[in-house]
């Protein structure tokens, strides 16, 4: 049976390699394992509860959750009946909740914990369609999810499979409200179709086995980790779920995963805490880490000498092999998305025997559109690889624009008719809003987001993002935005990585107590200095940030500067900080 609808994936695993540990979440510090049936009787009994419920065929039920076993048995269980997913952020604001429980008419609502729950009750006076909510945790006087598994005990498995019976593969599947940097959210409706066409492309390029383990720690409301899911269950994998992302590094270490899936911030942190690692050390161990270091900076997928290989296996043995370690010992390969992967970065971790592959898309494809092959003679570093079977890519010659068309294309944003012909248009093709070329003819790699492009008060177009993804490079450097919207020169917001700043200032001698005490004294902004002079011959003369400013705190996702995919909200950051920004230009 070849799956065409979301919820035929367990039947399908069951069929082709059922296995004993389907999906693994912690419970009380030991993991709890559930075998592909248990998932699937599972579902069953929580799709017939739903029934009886009430809940009916594109009635819309919100899911409010961290990653857990709970998440996707409620997922699978809306599927099968026809009910709509409306998974949403726990991290954004009551409006946002607001807006969204009212455009969609959520029927009924899911919530992991207390707080989730003191979020939604908080707004259910406001939400006329919203009739009850149920914590997938046990709260004392709340309802809990499994009230509502009780509800199908006993069931008749008929009145299921009417109800899956009824689903086809164009019906719309989930609703999924974008964090956009402006307006209001907008929601993507998703068919089972959109998101299936999406698995099936994805799973011919990726060299996934029934065999392998995954560690799964990005949020499965969006739609980069849903799909993961979907993909690791139709190739037979095994997937355990972090605890949290403070728990990844302890996760990876028992979990021993051969694939996850990540965004770069996450895989910068590895990086600098290995460097940190590094800094420490003393004598022939310090030269030896540094040799290494320098090796990995030099590494391209083909055309690589003999001798640079001999030395590459030699620093595999010696340092690498510690890396391989930490993250589990037996990674195969590690996907990223959501935003760009410096370059350097990829070159060490696949010099270190750690396969780095960037992928590229939205939500609004399902979400992939591009991914980097495996294949050392089919990737190249600084791109986002190759398009998916099935998806054409082509670049809009008027402005750069990158434009996609396949089965992979949302359906619309939902009672938006007006936004969605904005974003598709009369011949189906998807505008991304990146700007992008492609290298040797197939390679698509992207330069900027074009309402990120700002001019200068002398009429020149600046595209930030390149010049961000290269300062970052810098490990002084923790986040940054270029700014210089009318103004006579390129500015900048750096916020420093505050490990690196603290050892710095131990060296020289200097207060170290707190941020805001570091970022005031003249031998930290002669550093940052340094580091623009080292950084601005990378670009031209307008380009090149000629003054800053060193903010003390990291922009975060609950303080609303970053989007849950970890993208700075440029108008934001831009708003909080116009004080700082003004003095940039007071000169």
């Amino acid at each position: 049976m070849e799956p065409s609808r979301l919820f035929d994936l367990p039947h399908y695993m069951l069929e082709k390699f059922p296995k004993e540990d389907m999906l693994a979440g912690k419970i009380n510090g030991n993991w709890k394992k559930y075998s592909t049936q248990e998932v699937i009787d599972t579902v069953n009994q929580l799709s017939a509860g739903l029934q009886k419920y009430g809940i009916q065929k594109e009635d819309k039920v919100a899911l409010i959750s961290g990653n857990r076993p709970e998440w996707n048995f409620i997922d699978l269980a809306l599927l099968q009946i026809g009910a709509v997913n409306v998974p949403i952020y726990p991290t954004i604001t009551e409006e946002d909740y607001k807006f969204i429980f009212n455009n969609a008419e959520i029927k009924l609502c899911f919530v992991s914990n207390n707080d989730l729950l003191g979020k939604v009750s908080a707004i259910k006076s406001s939400v006329p369609s919203l009739q009850e909510i149920y914590t997938i945790d046990e709260i004392p006087g709340a309802k809990n999810w499994k009230e509502v598994f009780n509800m199908g005990e006993g069931f008749d498995p008929a009145t299921v499979e009417a109800a899956k019976a009824s689903v086809k593969a164009g019906d719309l599947a989930t609703i999924i409200y974008t964090s956009g940097t402006t307006g209001v959210p907008k929601g993507v409706m998703l068919s089972h179709n959109n998101i299936m066409s999406n698995v099936k492309a994805v799973s011919q390029v990726l060299p996934l086995e029934n065999s392998d383990r995954t560690l799964s720690f990005l949020p499965l409301c969006h739609i980069f980790e849903r799909t993961v899911f979907y993909n690791y269950v139709y190739n037979g994998c095994s997937i355990y779920y972090a605890e949290s992302l403070d728990t990844v590094a302890e996760n990876l270490k028992e979990v021993k995963p051969h694939y996850f899936s990540t965004v770069p911030r996450l895989l910068e942190k590895v990086y600098d805490k290995i460097m940190a690692t590094g800094n420490g050390l003393t004598g022939t161990k310090r030269k030896l880490f540094f040799w290494a270091i320098e090796l990995g900076d030099q590494w391209k997928p083909t055309g690589r000498s003999l001798a640079y290989d001999l030395k590459l296996n030699i620093a595999r043995k010696l340092i690498f092999s510690k890396w391989k370690e930490a993250l589990g010992g037996e990674v195969k390969g590690i996907i990223t998305g959501a935003a760009a992967l410096q370059s350097r970065l990829a070159r060490v971790f696949n010099a270190a025997g750690i396969i780095v592959r960037q992928g590229y898309g939205m939500t609004e494809s399902s979400p992939v559109i591009t991914i980097d092959r495996f294949e050392d003679d089919d990737c190249m570093v600084g791109s986002v690889g190759r398009p998916i079977p099935g998806v054409e890519v082509k670049i809009d010659p008027s402005n750069g624009e990158i434009l996609a068309k396949g089965p992979n294309v949302m359906m619309g944003y939902y009672k938006r008719p007006d936004a969605t012909a904005e974003t598709i248009d009369a011949d189906g093709w998807l505008h991304t809003g990146d700007v992008g070329t492609f290298v040797d003819g197939k390679y698509l790699k992207i330069t900027d987001r074009i309402k990120q492009l700002f001019k200068t008060s002398g009429g020149k177009y600046v595209a930030p993002q390149p010049i961000e993804n290269k300062f970052v490079e810098s490990p002084f450097i923790e986040q940054m935005l270029v700014t210089g919207n009318d103004q006579k020169f390129v500015g900048a917001l750096f916020v420093p990585n505050e490990d690196q700043l603290r050892s710095f200032c131990k060296e020289c001698g200097l207060n170290n107590s707190s941020m805001e005490e570091m970022i005031a004294q003249k031998e930290v902004l002669d550093k940052f200095q340094e580091i623009c002079n080292d950084y601005n011959p990378n670009f031209s003369k307008i380009e090149k940030i000629k003054r800053f400013k060193l903010l003390p705190k990291v922009w975060s996702i609950e303080n609303g500067e970053l989007t849950p995919t970890m993208k700075v909200k440029r108008k934001v950051v831009l708003e909080k900080y116009s004080k700082e920004i003004d003095e940039i230009y007071d000169v």
